[in-house]
């Protein structure tokens, strides 16, 4: 309640008060601020907002026009610490604006968004400018702007990961691949554990016939057939 007072202060104080002639909002400032807080905070739509506060839809969607500038962060640059990750991943908005937008992976128009979170308190960090939907990562990383806010703005000193979508930039940390010409991966790619025994009985030849090392793991009838055909089975 102390820090909803807080926030209720802070746009109280950046003039979100009604004040002079018109009509007055139904929604006292304290209920207002806390409609926009719930949409921006939750999954729920406009209409499910607005049977919550017992309002329309449209005088919801007015509050949070009214209301929403002065809930917004200014954003904040500072250098952060190298033992600092982030992560950095492209989302498909869905952008009826052709000028924009083009038809990607499922043949809808949308925008390639870059966004940068903070992989401990995963807040975001930084959001590209959108780019269209068919644009990959590695394209849409240095297009989008965002590369230059990790390097040199908000994000200055962290350390950014990102999946194997990323070829070709050096100052994302991705997943090491297996090359192409079948060398050897370097030293710090290599994997450092062994690997696992398959579960799967391991087939050795014997004459004419296989022999499984494991024949407890067959079903029982493959298991009786199988010792018939060595000569040790029951009916042997």
């Amino acid at each position: 309640m102390q820090q909803f007072g807080k926030l209720v202060g802070i746009v109280r104080g950046g003039g979100a008060v009604q004040t002079g002639a018109g009509r007055r909002w139904g929604l006292s400032l304290d209920d207002r601020v806390l409609l926009v807080a719930v949409y921006y905070r939750t999954n729920l739509t406009l209409r499910q907002v607005a049977l919550l506060f017992d309002v329309s839809k449209s005088v919801a969607g007015r509050v949070v026009d009214h209301l929403g500038p002065y809930l917004a962060l200014s954003p904040v640059k500072r250098r952060n610490s190298p033992d600092m990750v982030l992560i950095v991943d492209g989302t498909s908005v869905h952008t009826h604006d052709r000028s924009m937008s083009a038809s990607s992976t499922n043949y809808r128009y949308s925008t390639n968004l870059q966004v940068v979170i903070d992989a401990n308190t995963r807040p975001t960090v930084a959001i590209g400018r959108p780019l269209p939907g068919n644009r990959n990562d590695c394209r849409a990383w240095r297009d989008s702007g965002v590369d230059h806010q990790c390097v040199d703005h908000q994000c200055r000193g962290a350390q950014v990961m990102a999946d194997g979508g990323y070829p070709g930039n050096r100052e994302v940390i991705m997943p090491y691949r297996k090359p192409t010409d079948s060398s050897e991966l370097p030293g710090e790619g290599r994997p450092q554990h062994r690997p696992q025994a398959s579960p799967c009985p391991r087939r050795t030849h014997s004459g004419a016939h296989e022999v499984l090392e494991h024949p407890a793991q067959l079903p029982t009838q493959t298991r009786r057939r199988l010792l018939r055909r060595q000569g040790c089975g029951p009916d042997a």
